[in-house]
């Protein structure tokens, strides 16, 4: 009997079999879901849903703190975790085996724990240009408080760590080198097992992020012979809010306690100070998520024979997956993948000529595609590529290539709509003017209010929304492109945006905007028709909230999410500040 069958598979994960119908991209109407996000968070499996339930259930109490019988079977579930982690990556002991909030924490702990107390003026650490900033900002933040200098390994064309620069890069100075074991970005296996040895070579501490390598390879971390291990449960089917981190049972031993309170503790007094508790508990303080580590050892317990069966079907149909992916595509002329070749895992990042990656994101999902847009915690990458950001398309064993061609034909659909760009016309009222001056503008704006609260009162649904925000968007005239510079820039919003004041002798604010994407052009003529015209106070006291509310946003697009909008706010109030 095979172990990995695709539709089988599919079924084991609630939110993901609910969606299951026949996909036409031929209907206007969102279909539901497909779900290509499994590099941010994969879905859990039922059985990974149960075994949270049945804890707060059936033997809900704190671990290890009691002798009553809940107590015990709950501290025996929650080390059983343990040890199925040890067993899942090869570690030597259970010992090594820390409980934190997720894979950022794991990096924290190691960095202020170990990194901080001997690092010196001088030292360097050794980073990936491709690192998730959860494996950048720690080391940033130690080396400005011991004085250490980041150095980093650069890529090849592919979006590999470059092998062959690594001699010139980690050197007898270098005591912390850090990398993904796998890009989130470019999908790609980095070399790590090359990269730990040259670390080993000089005495440099190795740690590895594997967040996005754990649910698609087998681990062995005493094999890799890597210092440090991380990796987060909820990009393995896992909770969220769980994370591991492994450590030479040594290393761990020299570090002092991340964080002080119960449980990390043997005694504390007064007048003798506090001794701490052996590993693991010496880095556990507080009352742990006992249900979420429960359930990472039933996502272990879910996903171990996947990864080790001999056959291979598990990671045979992945790859599968990203190879039609890719080549489907690779068909699109608009397409340009950041880097060259189809990835190792089903991550593939592109953009798309002459169409921002968030109106082409955040179309997408009105026909229930769900992809990820922006610079995906990867700002250094994207300065490198000279990019604002990009696509991501991640997937995972639950995903179909049925899926697949009803995502690339929705995207042909969304290229060859009317949707697309026109950045030279000057629309207003969706009359096409030559040359519409932005003082003309914002009178007409400012008394547009009343009709954009009209027209979205008897627009029901979000895609019958996004769809006028977009076509709002060809509304709004393009700024002056000597206008659009680090003055009038909205810092906070990941599209680029720019906005414009003036002050009229009868003390009305006049706000021109402008951005790159055509989804927060819409918006910007939504936000200013609310604020044009308007004087400091009327702007101060102008409920935005209430505002969005009565349009129907609020649930996607409200000041306090994303999308730029709490920026771009902010920075009109700031222009408008009462004297």
């Amino acid at each position: 009997m095979k172990l990995f069958d695709p539709e089988q598979f599919r079924q084991k994960f609630p939110l993901i079999a609910s969606y299951d119908q026949t996909l036409s991209v031929q209907s206007d109407s969102k279909i539901g879901l497909i779900y290509f996000d499994n590099a941010a968070t994969t879905q859990k499996p039922q059985q990974v849903i149960d075994s949270q339930q049945e804890y707060y259930q059936g033997y809900n109490a704190n671990v290890h703190r009691a002798s009553h019988h809940l107590s015990n079977k709950a501290t025996y579930a929650f080390e059983k975790s343990r040890s199925l982690v040890q067993v899942f990556i090869g570690a030597q002991s259970v010992k090594e085996i820390i409980w934190t909030k997720g894979a950022t924490e794991s990096i924290n702990i190691v960095v202020q724990s170990l990194a901080r107390n001997t690092l010196k003026a001088g030292d360097e650490i050794v980073l990936c240009a491709s690192e998730h900033h959860a494996n950048i900002v720690p080391w940033q933040m130690v080396a400005e408080q011991t004085g250490a200098v980041i150095k980093i390994m650069p890529l090849n064309r592919q979006g590999y760590i470059d092998i062959t620069k690594i001699d010139t890069i980690i050197s007898d100075k270098t005591k912390f080198v850090s990398c993904a074991h796998i890009s989130n970005v470019l999908g790609r296996i980095n070399p790590i097992k090359q990269i730990i040895a040259k670390a080993k070579s000089v005495g440099a501490i190795s740690l590895i992020d594997g967040a996005q390598a754990v649910a698609h390879l087998p681990i062995d971390v005493q094999a890799l012979d890597c210092d440090f291990y991380v990796f987060s449960a909820h990009k393995m089917y896992g909770p969220t809010g769980i994370g591991v981190l492994y450590g030479k049972k040594s290393l761990l031993e020299s570090m002092p306690p991340y964080q002080g309170g119960g449980e990390m503790i043997k005694t504390v007094s007064f007048t003798q100070g506090s001794r701490y508790n052996s590993l693991p508990f010496k880095f556990e303080a507080g009352t742990p998520n006992i249900a979420g580590v429960i359930g990472l050892g039933e996502s272990i317990t879910f996903l171990t024979p996947l990864l080790n069966d001999v056959a291979k079907d598990y990671q045979d149909y992945e790859q599968k997956l990203v190879a039609y992916c890719y080549q489907a595509l690779s068909s699109i002329e608009e397409v340009q993948f950041i880097r060259e070749g189809c990835p190792d895992i089903a991550v593939i990042a592109f953009t798309l000529t002459d169409h921002h990656n968030h109106d082409v994101a955040t179309t997408l999902d009105t026909y229930g595609v769900a992809i990820r847009a922006g610079h995906h915690c990867a700002m250094p990458l994207m300065a490198q590529l000279k990019l604002d950001g990009c696509l991501r398309v991640s997937l995972a064993a639950y995903n179909t290539t049925a899926e697949i061609d009803y995502f690339i034909a929705t995207l042909r659909k969304i290229l060859q709509s009317d949707l697309s760009p026109h950045d030279d016309l000057r629309v207003v009222a969706g009359k096409e003017q030559d040359k519409t001056k932005a003082g003309d503008l914002t009178k007409v704006l400012a008394t547009e209010m009343a009709g954009i609260i009209a027209l979205f009162t008897k627009t029901k649904g979000w895609d019958s929304r996004h769809r006028e925000i977009m076509l709002l968007g060809k509304k709004l005239t393009r700024m002056d492109k000597a206008l659009r510079n680090e003055t009038t820039i909205i810092t906070g919003c990941e599209s680029l945006a720019w906005l414009k004041v003036e002050l009229t002798s009868q003390g009305l604010y006049l706000f021109t905007a402008d951005s790159d994407a055509k989804i927060i052009r819409g918006l910007l003529v939504i936000v200013l028709a609310a604020y044009n015209n308007k004087t400091a106070k009327q702007i101060a006291d102008f409920d935005i909230n209430s505002y969005f509310k009565q349009l129907g946003l609020m649930q996607h697009l409200s000041p306090s999410r994303g999308n730029g909008l709490l920026a771009i706010v902010d920075k009109i109030r700031l222009f408008a500040t009462p004297v």
